[in-house]
């Protein structure tokens, strides 16, 4: 067998601050920018969050060709177009000046969405390493789950001394001058990626109950999608509709990045000894614990609302790269992801929309629908059973 041309290692540190770059600059961006961009450009910060979730649908629909091109042709050149994707979508939302041209910025941004962020990086590294990828996985998202607790205040702090303009124009150049020369480091593949380290196992061949199982984790990784984008969104406005005030919001809010590090932390150290489905079952459970205490204590619960449901969603993001490599295999991963990701990204598409409308009536009510949906993912889970040895 050929051996990688690249290291996990390597890997690891350049996919970590890749990713953190992109997601810095794509799902923590309209919590501090929106309501910025609205009233600069004469629309409601309803119009900005709904050209957002635009975005969202265009990643969805553009997921799995971005998944079968990695299977086919390597990483590689997905994730460097789609950081030259995102330069130009920020450059564009930088020259915005009207809300046509705002949400077309935010429509291109999501096409960058596709082709730069967790899916991609993941069916990557399943290429370059195959069953052995878990642990790269869960370093690459160590690694990025700073970028709540990076981008959230430093975009906060950008937009207040220079403008949302500014801000814009910050992000598209580390994207420009810091993520697309990474990725263009990353080796060119010299035979199909997912090729290099498929097992006679890994064959496509259908198997009992194998459409049951992909329905319940679509399922669950749609609705815990939707509850990510949400928090990623909507995370401080929540908090300052149960009562915090927006220091305390803010201060709550940078506890999701050091929480999902934490949990991630755990993760990498027991990656051989814990199978994922436990992992997801654990992560799932995080946000209603929460979320309850959040709703009985009021503010007073604010920072460990935020501590659990970044522990929650630290570890559920390894869990979407995990979870369909061992129930299914290193085969087809990419256009396997791809299909996942649909109504994933579909769900996390309204989901922003949705919720900030619900936030108008009752923050209180919208907070219980989200337990809820995390109870019903809880219930996919259990209906899920690990593969044999």
């Amino acid at each position: 067998m050929q051996a990688p041309a690249i290291t996990p290692r390597r890997a690891v540190w350049t996919l970590g601050v890749t990713q953190l770059i992109g997601y810095g600059c794509t799902s923590y961006l309209p919590a501090t920018l929106a309501k910025a961009q609205a009233s600069s450009l004469g629309v409601s910060t309803a119009f900005v969050f709904g050209a957002y979730s635009g975005g969202l649908l265009i990643s969805a629909l553009l997921g799995p060709a971005a998944g079968r091109a990695v299977d086919r042709h390597g990483a590689r050149r997905p994730l460097a177009l789609g950081s030259l994707v995102l330069t130009l979508a920020l450059i564009g939302m930088a020259a915005a000046q009207n809300g046509v041209q705002l949400a077309l910025a935010w429509l291109v941004l999501g096409a960058g969405m596709a082709l730069a962020l967790y899916d991609i990086a993941f069916a990557g590294l399943v290429g370059w390493f195959g069953q052995d990828a878990r642990r790269s996985i869960t370093g690459v998202t160590l690694i990025a789950g700073f970028a709540s607790t990076i981008a959230w205040p430093l975009s906060a702090w950008m937009e207040g001394a220079y403008g949302w303009r500014a801000t814009a124009l910050f992000w598209a150049a580390t994207n420009l001058l810091i993520a697309l020369p990474l990725h263009w480091t990353l080796p060119r593949p010299t035979q199909p990626a997912s090729a290099a380290h498929a097992a006679p196992e890994d064959v496509d061949t259908p198997e009992p109950g194998a459409a049951l199982k992909m329905a319940l984790l679509a399922t669950a990784l749609a609705v815990m999608a939707g509850v990510g984008s949400v928090m990623a969104a909507h995370l401080p406005p929540l908090l300052i509709g149960l009562g915090a005030s927006a220091t305390a919001a803010i201060a709550a809010g940078m506890l999701v990045g050091p929480a999902q590090v934490a949990a991630r932390l755990g993760e990498f150290f027991l990656v051989r000894r814990i199978h994922p489905l436990v992992s997801a079952r654990v992560a799932v459970s995080m946000f209603p614990a929460g979320a309850v205490l959040l709703l009985v204590l009021g503010p007073l619960a604010a920072a460990p609302f935020a501590a659990l449901y970044g522990a929650g969603n630290g570890l559920f993001t390894i869990v979407r790269g995990t979870l369909p490599l061992v129930l299914f295999g290193s085969r087809n991963y990419g256009r396997r992801l791809g299909m996942l990701s649909v109504p994933s990204r579909l769900i996390g598409a309204v989901a922003p929309l949705i919720f900030a409308l619900g936030m108008d009536r009752s923050p209180q009510m919208s907070l219980w629908v989200l337990i809820i949906a995390c109870l019903g993912v809880l219930g996919c889970l259990l209906t899920l059973r690990k593969p044999a040895a």
